[in-house]
C-alpha cells in the first residue's frame, strides 16, 4: 500500500530515548525516485538545527502512525552530518548564483527556502576543488517540488500536490496532480515512470500524456484511481 508524502510532514520524531523534533522535508534522488534522506528539524532541542536521517535508519512506514520511530540515540542524530552537506541541487545552484553576483547568502541553521526575510551572512570563498563530484547531483527536495506546474504534451493541466511512497522500499511509486479549474480541480495519480523530464527553473513537471487523458482520468477520480494513459 503507498502512502502519502505530504501527510508526514509535521510528524514527530522519537529516537530510541526520546523525541528529536519533527518531519521537515524529504530529499530524494530524481533518477531513481528514491528517497534518500528524511530532513528533521530538532526545534528547541537543538536550537532549530536541521539534520539529515537516513531511511535506513527508520524501517518500514506505517500509515496510521503519529509518531515516526527511528533507531538511533539523541546522540546519533547529534553528531549526524551537517544538511550543508547534503543538499539538493536546487540549492546548490542557487547559491553559486548569488555567490556569482554577490547577493544575499544563507545564514548557517536558517530554512532551505524563502529566505529573503532572514539574517544573512558572506559566504567563504568557492573551494578550489571539483564540486560537480563531492555534491549530490540529482539530490532534490519533495518539499520545493510541491506545487510545480504539470504539462502534459499539449499543454498545463495542474499542479502537484503528494507523492505517493512505497513504505517498505522508500521509492517514490506515483505523484498527485491536482488538475485545474477545467477539471473541477480533481486528483489524478501520475506514476513516476511517466514523468518524462522536470524543468526546475521553471518549476515545471512533464508528463508524457495529453490533456485529454489527464480529462478522462479526472472524470473517473471517484471511482476509481486512475492514471492518465
Amino acid at each position: 500500500m503507498l502512502q502519502s508524502l505530504q501527510q508526514r510532514f509535521g510528524e514527530k520524531l522519537r529516537a530510541s530515548d526520546g523525541e528529536i523534533g519533527h518531519v521537515r522535508d524529504f530529499y530524494f534522488d530524481d533518477k531513481n525516485w528514491n528517497v534518500r534522506y528524511l530532513v528533521a528539524d530538532t526545534g528547541h532541542w537543538l536550537a532549530g538545527r536541521l539534520v539529515l536521517i537516513s531511511p535506513q535508519a527508520f524501517g518500514h512506514l506505517y500509515p496510521e502512525g503519529k509518531v515516526l520511530l527511528v533507531n538511533l540515540t539523541r546522540q546519533q542524530i547529534e553528531d549526524s552530518p551537517s544538511i550543508d552537506r547534503h543538499k539538493p541541487v536546487s540549492r546548490q545552484h542557487e547559491e553559486e548564483y548569488h555567490r556569482y553576483y554577490g547577493y544575499n547568502y544563507y545564514a548557517e541553521g536558517m530554512p532551505l527556502w524563502g529566505l529573503a526575510s532572514y539574517p544573512v551572512i558572506v559566504p567563504p570563498p568557492p573551494a578550489k576543488t571539483n564540486k560537480q563530484s563531492a555534491g549530490d547531483s540529482h539530490l532534490r527536495s519533495a518539499m520545493e517540488l510541491t506545487e510545480y506546474s504539470v504539462e502534459a504534451n499539449d499543454g498545463t493541466v495542474g499542479e502537484i500536490i503528494d507523492f505517493l511512497i512505497d513504505g517498505r522500499t522508500w521509492m517514490i511509486r506515483e505523484v498527485v496532480v491536482e488538475c485545474g479549474h477545467w477539471y473541477a480541480g480533481n486528483k489524478v495519480i501520475v506514476p513516476t515512470e511517466k514523468i518524462s523530464r522536470i524543468n526546475y527553473e521553471l518549476r515545471t513537471v512533464h508528463v508524457d500524456s495529453t490533456k485529454q487523458a489527464f480529462s478522462t482520468a479526472s472524470e473517473q477520480h471517484h471511482q476509481t484511481k486512475t492514471s492518465p494513459r
